[in-house]
C-alpha cells in the first residue's frame, strides 16, 4: 500500500499517487476510463487541442468519463511548436475548466522527434506564470535548463528520458541526477517511458514521479499495463525511500554470517 505519509505536493495539493497518465491514443473514452482507474492515478492530462473537454459542443466530452470532481484535470499544450499557440491554448482551457491554474506546457520543436523547444518553452512559461498558471513544464534533461524554468516560477519541471512515444526508457540518467540534486520543485520524469521497469528506475533515482500515455494505451492490454505502472511507481518509491545496497565490485559477501557454522 501506498504509505499516505509520503505524498506528492504539487502547487500546495497532495496527491498519494505518484504517476501521472495522459488520456490520448486509447481505443475509447470508455477504455481511457478503465485504463485511467487501473493506474490508480489522481492526476490526468488532456491535450486541450486533441481531446474535448467542452470546446466541441455536442460531441462526446472526457469530463463525462473522468469527472473533475474525482481527478484534477492537467491540462496540456500537444501538439503547440510556438510559445503564442502554447499561451493561447492554455488560456482557452482554463476559461474551459473555469478558472484552473494548473497546466503542463510543452512546446515542441518538430514533428519527426517531438523534443522540446527550450527557447519557446522559456518565452511561454515566463508568459504563463505573469498570468498567475501554475506550470508544470516539459523539458530537454539539460539540467541549466531546467534550473531556468524553475527560477522563473514553474511548480514542476519535467525532463523527458527519451523521446515522446519512443519507448526508449532513460537514456540519460545522470543528467537527471544532476537535475534532481539541484532541483527545489518536483521533478517528473515526461516522455519515453516504455514498461514497467522504466517507470521504477526513474523512481528509484529519486524522481518525484512519472508521466506517461503511450506506454499504457499502446500495451497490447491497456488496462493491465496501467495496473503494472502503478506498482513500479511505488515499488520505485519505496526502493528510493529504503536506500539501496552499496555496489561491490569483486567482493563476495555471504549474506549468512560465517559464525558459529559446522567446519
Amino acid at each position: 500500500m501506498t504509505d499516505k505519509a509520503d505524498v506528492l505536493t504539487l502547487a500546495g495539493k497532495a496527491y498519494t499517487s505518484r504517476l501521472l497518465v495522459g488520456t490520448g491514443k486509447y481505443k475509447d473514452f470508455d477504455q481511457t476510463r478503465a485504463a485511467i482507474e487501473a493506474s490508480g492515478s489522481q492526476i490526468i492530462t488532456v491535450a486541450i487541442r486533441r481531446v474535448n473537454i467542452g470546446q466541441h459542443a455536442g460531441e462526446p466530452s472526457l469530463l463525462e468519463y473522468l469527472p473533475p470532481e474525482r481527478y484534477t484535470i492537467l491540462p496540456n499544450t500537444a501538439g503547440c511548436y510556438t510559445a503564442k499557440d502554447a499561451v493561447r491554448t492554455l488560456k482557452l482551457a482554463r476559461e474551459l475548466l473555469d478558472g484552473h491554474a494548473l497546466v503542463k506546457l510543452e512546446v515542441l520543436a518538430d514533428e519527426a522527434t517531438l523534443f522540446p523547444n527550450m527557447p519557446e518553452t522559456l518565452i511561454a512559461a515566463k508568459d504563463l506564470v505573469a498570468d498567475g498558471f501554475q506550470v508544470m513544464v516539459y523539458c530537454s534533461d539539460d539540467p541549466i535548463q531546467a534550473k531556468a524554468l524553475e527560477e522563473i516560477g514553474c511548480v514542476a519541471v519535467m525532463p523527458l528520458a527519451s523521446l515522446i512515444g519512443s519507448g526508449m526508457g532513460i537514456l540519460n540518467p545522470w543528467n537527471l541526477e544532476i537535475i534532481l540534486d539541484r532541483a527545489k520543485v518536483p521533478v517528473l520524469v515526461d516522455a519515453g517511458i516504455g514498461t514497467a521497469s522504466d517507470a521504477a528506475i526513474a523512481m528509484e533515482l529519486g524522481c518525484d514521479g512519472v508521466l506517461m500515455n503511450t506506454a499504457i494505451a499502446k500495451a497490447r492490454d491497456p488496462v493491465l499495463m496501467a495496473g503494472a505502472m502503478k506498482k513500479a511507481v511505488e515499488a520505485g518509491r519505496e526502493a528510493f525511500r529504503a536506500g539501496r545496497m552499496a555496489k561491490k565490485i569483486y567482493q563476495a559477501q555471504a549474506s549468512s554470517p560465517n559464525e558459529g557454522r559446522i567446519s
